[in-house]
């Protein structure tokens, strides 16, 4: 019998390799590609771990500093409000100065301010360090997103794109884990303050960052022909405006449906369920697993079926399973830590497109800004949305107030009628 000959594509810089197989999208990215891969992944990785650090220390915090819950919300809030205008100074940075130097500003900015966060003396210095945090935070995912994008195929990009998704949540479960290590060992007033220091991981991938990785070359080199590159007018011009608008307005719901869990759900687990710390962190094992494969489920589902339609299907489940997953009957924890699974896988699958789907709407000259300004735009207006639920939260309870979170995704919903579908779409 014939052996079948195997698949091979064209990768952006026009060599030929093979595809076929579960790895198939790795080994087409080359060893450069791969590179950017890595420095991309765990830049990701570490954004979200200096991320958690806050809401996983929000209890001990709001102790310390004896904060009702909107004060407690607006520590989030004004991380992710900066976060927009970080994300928009990245972008710029990516299209004019490149993509891997602009992905080394974001890291050690955000890493830098983390570390300050734990010597905070006041709430107003905690709140001012935040801010200066979310400006490496903002940026860090779109950059990232964009130098492995240009490496990967359009037949992969979705499931490229979403391997670099799913470091979030292996971030995610770092800082649970060492959460748990760290508030078993040190008092509260003391252990928060340890949770920021340990922000200062990130530092090492920045040796491997600077020494190792570098722009895909062919899109390095359309970019840098470009009079336009790092325009925020063009992004507004004539056939962007509408895909920018809408984009905007997708992110912001998407987000505001995330942040809102993201940043209440330990709290309603130790406030409401009365769970103790290290009941906490393993009913959010089930979250984060969750959002583990959902990462991954939705980057297949992205390159088969459409990167709107894996918005539009999980968009309808997150938000079923946010209202399923707050209004459980008390006692009924073990039946809250099992649907903490698939409450992390919808609400995570859903970003899975959003690496592909932002690249893809946008030329190379402007699409750092392009996805920096509608991501995090969109991040800094669904913000809100755990400020909302913080002040809500003192007539409602926590749980009674999560349910807006839900009403979120029905945004994104709207904003898909405005958006074309770009899958199959060589970056231009």
């Amino acid at each position: 019998m014939r052996t079948p000959a195997p698949s091979v594509a064209p990768t952006p810089s026009g060599e030929q390799r093979d595809d076929s197989g579960a790895l198939g999208w790795f080994r087409e990215l080359g060893p450069r590609g791969r590179r950017a891969f890595a420095g991309a992944f765990g830049g990701y990785g570490l954004d979200s771990y200096d991320f958690f650090t806050l809401p996983l220390s929000m209890v001990a915090i709001e102790a310390y500093f004896l904060l009702d819950s909107g004060q407690t919300g607006l520590l989030t809030t004004v991380t992710l409000v900066s976060s927009a205008v970080g994300g928009a100074v990245a972008g710029v940075l990516a299209d004019r100065i490149g993509r891997v130097k602009a992905l080394l500003i974001t890291v050690a900015t955000y890493a830098f301010f983390t570390v300050l966060c734990g010597l905070a003396p006041t709430y107003e210095t905690l709140l001012a360090f935040r801010a200066l945090q979310g400006l490496g935070f903002g940026g860090e995912w779109a950059v990232g997103a964009i130098l492995v994008a240009e490496y990967a195929s359009a037949k992969h990009r979705g499931r490229t794109l979403a391997f670099i998704q799913s470091s979030w949540a292996v971030g995610w479960g770092l800082a649970v884990l060492v959460y748990t290590v760290v508030f078993q060992i040190f008092e509260d007033g003391t252990a928060w303050r340890v949770m920021f220091f340990t922000g200062a991981l990130p530092a090492v991938l920045l040796v491997y960052v600077r020494r190792s990785v570098q722009d895909a070359p062919e899109a390095a080199a359309r970019r840098l022909r470009s009079p336009r590159r790092g325009s925020f007018r063009a992004i507004f011009g004539p056939g962007l405006r509408r895909p920018t608008l809408f984009a905007v307005l997708m992110s912001t719901g998407v987000q505001g449906g995330y942040y809102t869990l993201a940043t209440w759900v330990p709290t309603y687990l130790d406030d409401e369920r009365g769970l103790t710390v290290v009941g906490t962190g393993g009913y959010l094992a089930f979250l984060i697993t969750g959002a583990f494969t959902g990462y991954l489920t939705g980057g297949w589902v992205t390159d088969r079926l459409g990167r709107k339609n894996n918005v539009a299907l999980f968009a309808v489940l997150s938000a079923a399973a946010i209202i399923v997953y707050t209004n459980l009957p008390e006692g009924a924890n073990t039946l809250v830590m099992v649907l903490g699974f698939p409450l992390g896988f919808c609400m995570s699958a859903i970003f899975s497109s959003f690496g592909s789907f932002l690249a893809e709407l946008y030329p190379a000259d402007v699409r750092g800004t392009g996805q920096g300004f509608t991501y995090n735009t969109g991040r800094a207006i669904g913000a809100f949305f755990p400020t909302l639920v913080g002040f809500m939260a003192d007539s409602m309870g926590v749980g009674g107030a999560l349910i807006f979170g839900a009403a979120g995704y029905g945004l994104a919903l709207i904003a898909l009628l405005g958006l074309p579908e770009t899958k199959g779409r060589e970056l231009a």
